[in-house]
């Protein structure tokens, strides 16, 4: 049986922002924290207030302090290859799947157990093995029915490469969530089709900053379509529909690859100094408890496993026709060349 850590204690600590080389973080390192040494340290690229809310309620149920280490996909990413066996790591979460894949592929993350792997839906977890699935989000299309009708909307994420949606439409090339829908775009189209899309893509999307920016765009009429994940905008509709009362969804299927389910993934380092813990806290989040804190609170996001349910308004995971995808082949460092050599990065 596993040793407990300290007394129950989260201990939220803010990564420093880290070029996409995988440069040295600024502020504290795992090794300088005090608590870093006796509590379990996650690298947290999920939103954080969901997390923090996991954390608790594991830290809760097992007594197990817990340190987040909060940044983005790519930060984390690269951050873990540079510091390789010698990171103090000892969980690594992230919103798509291309970051964990890239640091699979570096040999750095150990088999998640195969009790906690059972409770996830092959589908949504690769078939290495060497991490799992913990939520998914749906790629969609966000329209202003005041500047387009329904029936006018791409039939593919690949129409809007076309000449005709020059200036029709807008997405966030800069980060890592679209970067993961471009990963779907090389997986299902190639290279050369991958290389040809993004190609439209410079010369008809209107750029924004980030997924809500580019809804806000579109509910302001800036341009009739955005490609975003669908759970932005059932917040806000949740909330006042501040940023989204003028626009309605559309959901592509047909296993286009605007009908993209990204993962988000969870796994253990393989040189994780609390590798029983860091297991522990993989089957917690896959668990019932863990699936219903993502099923029941506020991210509408999806749940995938344990047979937890997604909030009532959200269609059907299983119903959305996704592309079948090994989420463990998406390719993140060729995204990038690909959208550097396109000139959105």
């Amino acid at each position: 049986m596993p040793s407990r850590l300290r007394h129950a204690r989260l201990v939220p600590v803010v990564l420093a922002s880290l070029l996409l080389a995988g440069c040295s973080a600024g502020g504290s390192s795992p090794s300088q924290d005090p608590s870093a040494d006796d509590a379990l340290v996650v690298y947290n690229a999920q939103h954080e207030e969901l997390t923090t809310e996991w954390a608790e309620a594991f830290t809760e149920q097992t007594g197990i302090d817990v340190v987040l280490r909060n940044g983005d996909d790519s930060e984390l990413g690269n951050q873990l290859i540079q510091e390789g066996t010698a990171s103090k790591a000892d969980v690594f979460l992230t919103e798509n799947s291309p970051a964990m894949s890239l640091v699979e592929q570096a040999g750095l993350l150990a088999p998640v157990d195969e009790a906690t792997l059972a409770l996830v839906p092959e589908q949504y977890r690769p078939a290495s093995g060497d991490w799992t699935g913990i939520a998914a989000r749906s790629t969609v299309i966000v329209y202003n029915p005041e500047l387009i009708e329904e029936e006018e909307l791409p039939t593919s994420l690949l129409d809007l490469a076309k000449p005709e949606w020059k200036g029709r439409w807008g997405a966030a090339p800069g980060k890592a969530d679209f970067q993961a829908i471009v990963s779907a775009v090389l997986e299902t189209q190639g290279k050369d089709g991958a290389r040809r899309w993004l190609e439209g893509m410079v010369a008809n999307a209107t750029e924004y900053r980030n997924n809500i920016v580019t809804m806000k765009a579109v509910n302001a009429g800036e341009v009739p379509v955005g490609v975003i994940y669908h759970y932005y905008w059932y917040r806000d509709q949740d909330a006042a529909a501040e940023d989204s009362g003028n626009t309605k969804l559309h959901y592509l299927g047909n296993q286009d690859p605007g009908a993209f389910v990204s993962v988000s993934g969870g796994g253990v380092l393989k040189n994780a100094p609390h590798a029983d813990e860091a297991q522990q806290f993989i089957a917690f989040l896959v668990g019932k408890q863990g699936q219903q804190i993502l099923g029941e609170g506020y991210s509408f996001e999806y749940p995938v496993a344990s047979d937890v349910p997604a909030k009532t308004e959200l269609p059907p995971l299983d119903g959305l026709d996704a592309p079948i995808i090994d989420p463990s082949t998406l390719n993140g460092p060729q995204v990038i060349e690909l959208m550097t050599e396109a000139g959105l990065l």
